[in-house]
């Protein structure tokens, strides 16, 4: 029962990520996953369970693919930034989660019941950085001067800018890896100083 769980799922993801939500049919998808849409309603009550739980499955492969290649001497900050740039590939099933990822986004601004599961998946993810950041800064390759959550918050939003960007285009995805890269750079070294904490030398009058 559950493969074919999963092939509903599989067969949504790839709906959405290749005709948006709006072209989303029950009997299509149903189809694709070699069901009868009486099944699916079985598994997911209505349009809304089967996006959500969509939605949930995105998020599982996202975080599988995301771990992949993780060896037993990597640091930290490396954990890190493999699963920051895990979201901008060329490989079919990261391009597939990202747009079905991209079209719930949008969609979410315009259909409330989504805001909910959409939000609660947003969070799973910026807590799964906070802690990858938490363990750079235990190991001292992150300065301690960050606060994991918020900064995670605005990585997960610059992987989701750059991703949209990337989805239309605009830029090339090995620009769209260097820009990640060059801000997880930023945002992650350790600041030598403040400016407000820099002494002003008064300059001597004539």
């Amino acid at each position: 029962m559950s493969e074919r769980r999963d092939a509903i799922l599989k067969a949504s993801a790839t709906a959405i990520a290749q005709r948006g939500i709006r072209g989303l049919r029950v009997n299509d998808v149903a189809e694709v996953a070699g069901v009868s849409p009486g099944l699916l309603y079985y598994h997911f009550k209505d349009r809304i369970g089967l996006l959500e739980a969509a939605l949930n499955y995105i998020n599982d492969r996202a975080r599988a693919y995301r771990s992949e290649g993780e060896g037993s001497g990597d640091s930290a900050r490396d954990r890190l930034t493999r699963s920051l740039l895990g979201e901008i590939q060329d490989r079919p099933e990261v391009v597939e989660n990202s747009l079905a990822w991209n079209e719930l986004r949008a969609s979410a601004v315009y259909e409330e019941a989504l805001r909910e599961p959409l939000a609660r998946t947003t969070a799973a993810w910026v807590s799964e950085i906070a802690d990858a950041i938490a363990q750079a800064q235990v190991t001292g390759e992150i300065s301690r001067s960050l606060d994991p959550q918020p900064t995670a918050i605005t990585m997960t939003a610059l992987v989701e800018g750059l991703s949209g960007r990337w989805l239309c285009k605009e830029i090339s995805t090995e620009d769209a890896r260097s820009h990640l890269l060059g801000a997880i750079d930023v945002v992650m070294s350790e600041p030598t100083h403040h400016i407000a904490d820099t002494p002003v030398t008064p300059t001597p009058k004539e």
